[in-house]
């Protein structure tokens, strides 16, 4: 143990955190201490290195200056580290507490939000799935199992790479649901809401007064961690019912028949059909419900009451089909079809060159 450090505390690279009653402390101490590092010259190349990272890489004072002024929200001098006129920043550095939705921002343009799947911890899949342009993941947690510590890491990957993730939680839980949000969850979406009634108290859980009853600590992710102290937390708060979505799953004949007053919700952005578990349920029934009249009226409750919906889509055919329905929030694409596609592809090949034996 290091001489000094009182127990408890935590030390991550040079910087220390010590015991603290609130998390905001926490990250106020952080926040000022890599301020004073930087000051103390962690920025100036060590001797044989001109770049300024110990790893060789280019990073430069002024570098430096500009990632703190996008995280931040204002720019700082790479002389004194003193924060600039506001007028002088471009306008895309303002006010970016709160980062912006892309599944958002597709349905207000009246655009296709291009989702894939994800079911196992794979960091390199968040940024793979940005580069080629996909606007959002569906993180499964419903009938996968990760670690919470791992759907943050992937949580952070998504600010990294900037593209959303929409989290299917295993749980109702009211605290939990929006802990996924605290954690930089752009989205949730919730299977088997049968009813408008389960509809409410998951705006109730989910969104922040006036439209639910969410609670608030401003100092996770989405929060960008406090660093701009309760201004921050203002524009959090003036900009997070807008920047977050939940999506309500219809699954069952009860939910199609109700779709158009869980539709009318406040606070539900978007419906989503789930043909697996609809389908296997109307085998069993016989009142003249198919799957294709359950689209049907879903994507007519949702032109109804001005809401975006969905589905997987397996096949281009199914894409071109649920798109000309009006569908916007479509899955297509994901690890476990990768993984398959990918295997089957490369076994195949090796069939084709059948192995070598001792003669």
């Amino acid at each position: 143990m290091q001489s000094g450090r009182p127990v408890g505390s935590v030390t991550c690279g040079p910087v220390q955190l010590w015991p603290t009653t609130h998390p905001a402390r926490c990250c106020s101490a952080v926040t000022d201490s890599i301020e004073r590092d930087l000051d103390n010259g962690w920025n100036k190349p060590p001797e044989g290195n001109r770049t300024g990272h110990p790893d060789g890489l280019p990073v430069t004072q002024q570098s430096t200056a500009d990632l703190l002024a996008i995280r931040f929200g204002e720019q700082y001098s790479a002389d004194d580290r003193t924060p600039l006129s506001s007028d002088s920043l471009p306008a895309e550095r303002l006010n970016v507490v709160m980062r912006r939705s892309r599944t958002l921002a597709r349905l207000r343009n009246n655009e296709t939000v291009r989702m894939c799947c994800l079911g196992h911890y794979i960091p390199a899949f968040v940024k793979v799935a940005a580069h080629f342009g996909y606007d959002c993941i569906w993180l499964d947690l419903e009938h996968r199992s990760l670690a919470d510590r791992d759907v943050e890491a992937l949580l952070v990957q998504s600010h990294l790479h900037d593209i959303d993730i929409m989290v299917r939680p295993r749980t109702l839980e009211k605290t939990r649901l929006y802990r996924y949000l605290e954690d930089g969850a752009a989205g949730l979406m919730i299977p088997h809401v049968n009813d408008a009634a389960r509809a409410q108290m998951l705006v109730d859980a989910v969104k922040f007064p006036p439209l639910g009853d969410r609670g608030l600590d401003g100092a996770g992710l989405d929060a960008d961690y406090l660093v701009d102290g309760m201004t921050g937390v203002a524009d959090y708060l003036s900009r997070v019912n807008d920047e977050t979505f939940l999506v309500v799953q219809v699954e069952t004949p009860a939910a199609v028949q109700s779709v158009s007053e869980i539709a009318a919700v406040p606070g539900v952005d978007a419906v989503f059909v789930g043909p697996g578990d609809l389908g296997l349920r109307l085998k069993h029934q016989d009142d003249g419900m198919t799957l294709e009249s359950a689209f049907e009226d879903v994507a007519e409750a949702c032109r109804e009451h001005g809401k975006a919906w969905g589905c997987p889509a397996g096949t281009p055919e199914d894409l071109a089909r649920r798109q000309a329905m009006g569908g916007q929030l479509l899955a297509h694409g994901g690890d476990f079809g990768a993984i398959l596609n990918g295997l089957s592809t490369g076994a195949s090949n090796f069939e084709k060159n059948p192995r070598g034996g001792q003669a």
